[in-house]
């Protein structure tokens, strides 16, 4: 049966508190090892993936929807009121999950299944993480590689933006940013570093080959100089000229692993 809290401030809440503080949930999430799945078909997806539920927050609206995945799980039912006052915001979809974080597997796992990764360097940003989620598993992507300092993908925007891609594609994160890449190499990939620079030769006329890594950086700066040096081809997203000549130069980092994906898993670099 489930639980009706009326106080905001009920300790048996507290993994729902404050989900817009980021410091906070981040220091808070790695801690307990949970994360926070919202709304129906995130928490659907999350529970289809494996991971187990701590407790599920809602309001009363979406208790039944949710009934036939939720078991015996720990629900906790409140007013659309308390639930904004406990998250913070206004929780549109109207149930909150409480997961328990499966551990990673070793990097060298997730590319022993793969012929098609992405490889993030530093994107702090978790929206972004979530959407760029969201567009290799949509392409075919058959993996992703984060680097040490990678936004969190299952931080809650994360996995809001990605629609819970975040639980249907491998995943593992790097011990090492300095000697990862090489790793990547001896698993049999090409490394192809994705860079604004015109110059270099256009993704879609890459032929892949077997294996295909495809390298994209930091919202700001793009890759380091130190994984452009280590990547095996330089490549960019042929701009048209008219867009050069108005100073559009390059996409932002969505919309190019979103561009550079699709050439990624074509067949034989056709």
């Amino acid at each position: 049966m489930p639980d009706y809290v009326t106080d905001a401030a009920d300790p048996r809440l507290t993994d729902y508190t404050r989900l817009r503080d980021v410091d906070l949930r981040k220091s808070l999430e790695a801690e307990r090892g949970l994360f926070v799945a919202e709304g129906e078909k995130v928490i659907r997806r999350a529970i289809a993936a494996g991971y187990p539920i701590r407790s599920v927050l809602t309001t009363p609206r979406w208790l039944e929807p949710l009934a036939d995945v939720l078991g015996d799980a720990t629900v906790y039912v409140v007013s659309d009121e308390t639930m904004l006052g406990v998250a913070g915001f206004q929780v549109h979809r109207g149930a909150l999950a409480s997961m328990e974080r499966l551990p990673l597997p070793p990097v060298e796992e997730v590319l022993a299944g793969t012929s098609r990764v992405v490889v993030l360097e530093d994107l702090v940003d978790h929206s972004n993480v979530g959407a760029i989620f969201r567009c290799a598993a949509a392409l075919g992507v058959e993996g992703i590689v984060l680097s040490p300092r990678c936004a969190d993908p299952l931080y809650r925007r994360s996995v809001k933006v990605s629609m819970g891609a975040v639980f249907s594609i491998p995943y593992g994160r790097m011990d090492d940013w300095y000697g990862g890449l090489e790793r990547i190499r001896t698993a049999g990939y090409t490394l192809l570093a994705l860079t604004p620079d015109q110059r270099v030769t256009p993704i879609d006329k890459v032929k892949m080959g077997e294996r295909a890594a495809l390298l994209l950086g930091s919202e700001g700066d793009g890759l380091s100089s130190r994984w452009m040096r280590e990547a095996d081809e330089s490549v960019c997203i042929p701009m048209s000229p008219a867009a050069m000549a108005a100073g559009v130069d390059s996409l932002n980092v969505v919309a190019a692993a979103a561009i550079a994906c699709h050439s990624l898993t074509r067949v034989d670099g056709a």
